[in-house]
C-alpha cells in the first residue's frame, strides 16, 4: 500500500512539475480590418490542464486580468482586440477571476407573465410565451447599461399605474395618459424605449419553415426555457417549441440562442425533430407599412438589413405626432455564416406589415445564423442611416464567416 500511495505521489509531483507559470493564447485575424473587443473562443479544459489548476484568470499582455467566462460546453471566452491582419496575446495564469458585472444577462419576466427578456451592453430582446406574437421582439437603447430589470419594473409600477386609472375614471383622460407616460418603456426617458412592434410575424429575425407553396409555416410562442450561460460575457438559453404539423408530420423546434457581450447580433442554432428532408428553412425580418422599401438584400455577402421606423400607435393622438419623432430609426439585420440560397421579399400584408423579407436555405441540423439590431440614438454605435447597418451587416457577416484562430501555447 506504501509503494502504491508512493506511486501516486510520485505522478501528482511530476504533473506539478511539469505544470505552465502561464499560456500563451495568441489571436489572430486573418481579415484587413481591425477587430475589436470580439469574443473569442477556446477549450478550457486544456487551459486548465496546461496550468495544473481548475482555477485561473485571463490578462491581456501588459498583464491587466480582463474579464472571462467558462462556458455551459467547456469553452473560454474573452473579449480579444486584434489589428487587420495582425495577431494579439493574451495570458491564462493561476489566480481567482474577479467577479465581474454582467455585460449580457436575461430572465423570465413574471411581471409580464411568461415574457423572457434578455440583453448586452448593445441590445435587448424578447420573447412571449403566449398569443400570435411569435417573432423577436425588441427594445431600443441608447446606453450600455443593462436596462430590461428597470424598464419591466417601471411599466408595472402599480401605484402609477393606479394613479393614471383613478384620473381616467375621473375624467381626466388627458392627464392620465401624462402620469403612464411619465413610466412606461413605450417613451423614451433618456436610456432607450419599445417601440417595435412583432404581431403575427417573425419580427426581428426569427425563423421559419416554408410550405409547399412558398408560404411561411409560422412557429408558435415557445414552450419551455433553460438558461444556459448566465455572463458576465455570453449568456445562453435554450428554448423550445409547440409541435406544429408541417407536411403531414408533427416537428418540434429547439432554439439555442446566444449573445455575447459588446454584440449587436444574437447567435441561434435551429433543430427540428422528426423534420423530412427536403424542408427548406427561412429566417426573417418583417417589413412594417411605415417603411416598405427600406431595406437590403445580400444573399452572396451573407446578410439582409432593414431600417424600421417604429410604431408610434399605442400614443395618445394627441401626443403621437410628438413622440414618434422620439422613436427613431431602429435597424434589424439578419447574418449567415454559411452561403444562402436565396434572399427574397415575400409578400402577405396583415394589418400592421407589407410582409418579410427572407433568407431561405436547405434545413440541416444546427442551421444557423445571426440575428439584431441598432437603434440611430444609441451614440455608442455611430448609426445614422440605412447605408451604416449595412456597412455593420457586411462587415459582421465578414467576421462570422472568418472567425479569429486562437492558438494556446
Amino acid at each position: 500500500m506504501n509503494k502504491v500511495l508512493s506511486f501516486i505521489a510520485l505522478l501528482t509531483m511530476s504533473a506539478a512539475a511539469f505544470a505552465a507559470d502561464r499560456v500563451n493564447i495568441t489571436v489572430s485575424n486573418s481579415l484587413s480590418t481591425d477587430r475589436q473587443f470580439e469574443v473569442v473562443e477556446t477549450d478550457a479544459a486544456l487551459i486548465r490542464k496546461r496550468l495544473g489548476t481548475d482555477s485561473f484568470i485571463i490578462t491581456d499582455a501588459d498583464g491587466k486580468e480582463i474579464a472571462s467566462q467558462t462556458t455551459y460546453d467547456g469553452l473560454l471566452i474573452f473579449q480579444a482586440s486584434v489589428p487587420a491582419r495582425g495577431k494579439s496575446v493574451y495570458y491564462a495564469v493561476p489566480g481567482t477571476p474577479k467577479a465581474y458585472e454582467p455585460q449580457a444577462k436575461g430572465r423570465l419576466f413574471t411581471e409580464r407573465g411568461d415574457e423572457f427578456g434578455w440583453e448586452n451592453d448593445r441590445v435587448a430582446y424578447r420573447v412571449y410565451g403566449h398569443g400570435a406574437a411569435v417573432g423577436y421582439d425588441l427594445f431600443n437603447k441608447s446606453t450600455t447599461e443593462l436596462m430590461l430589470d428597470y424598464w419591466y419594473a417601471s411599466e408595472q409600477n402599480q401605484e402609477m399605474r393606479s394613479v393614471s386609472k383613478q384620473l381616467h375614471d375621473r375624467g381626466y383622460h388627458d392627464l392620465a395618459d401624462q402620469v403612464y407616460n411619465a413610466f412606461c418603456y413605450h417613451i423614451d426617458h433618456g436610456k432607450g424605449m419599445d417601440c417595435y412592434t412583432v404581431g403575427p410575424t417573425l419580427g426581428g429575425g426569427a425563423d421559419a419553415l416554408l410550405n409547399a407553396d412558398g408560404s411561411l409555416c409560422l412557429p408558435q410562442c415557445y414552450k419551455t426555457y433553460e438558461i444556459l450561460d448566465k455572463g458576465p460575457l455570453r449568456f445562453t438559453v435554450r428554448m423550445t417549441h409547440p409541435s406544429v404539423t408541417y407536411q403531414g408530420t408533427q416537428v418540434t423546434e429547439t432554439r439555442l440562442i446566444t449573445l455575447d457581450a459588446g454584440s449587436h447580433f444574437n447567435r441561434v442554432s435551429i433543430t427540428f425533430s422528426d423534420l423530412v428532408p427536403s424542408a427548406q428553412i427561412a429566417s426573417g425580418i418583417v417589413i412594417h407599412k411605415q417603411n416598405p422599401n427600406a431595406y437590403v438584400l445580400n444573399a452572396e455577402a451573407g446578410y439582409m438589413g432593414y431600417e424600421d421606423l417604429g410604431d408610434p400607435s399605442p400614443y395618445n393622438k394627441k401626443y403621437a405626432d410628438e413622440l414618434a419623432r422620439h422613436m427613431g430609426k431602429i435597424y434589424v439585420g439578419t447574418i449567415y455564416p454559411a452561403k444562402v440560397s436565396k434572399t427574397q421579399f415575400l409578400s402577405g400584408e396583415n394589418g400592421i406589415a407589407t410582409g418579410h423579407i427572407l433568407a431561405i436555405s436547405n434545413y440541416t441540423p444546427g442551421y444557423t445564423y445571426y440575428f439584431g439590431s441598432g437603434w440611430d440614438k444609441n451614440p455608442n454605435t455611430g448609426l445614422q442611416s440605412l447605408s451604416d447597418w449595412e456597412a455593420l451587416l457586411a462587415r459582421k457577416a465578414a467576421e462570422v464567416r472568418t472567425p479569429m484562430k486562437v492558438k494556446i501555447k
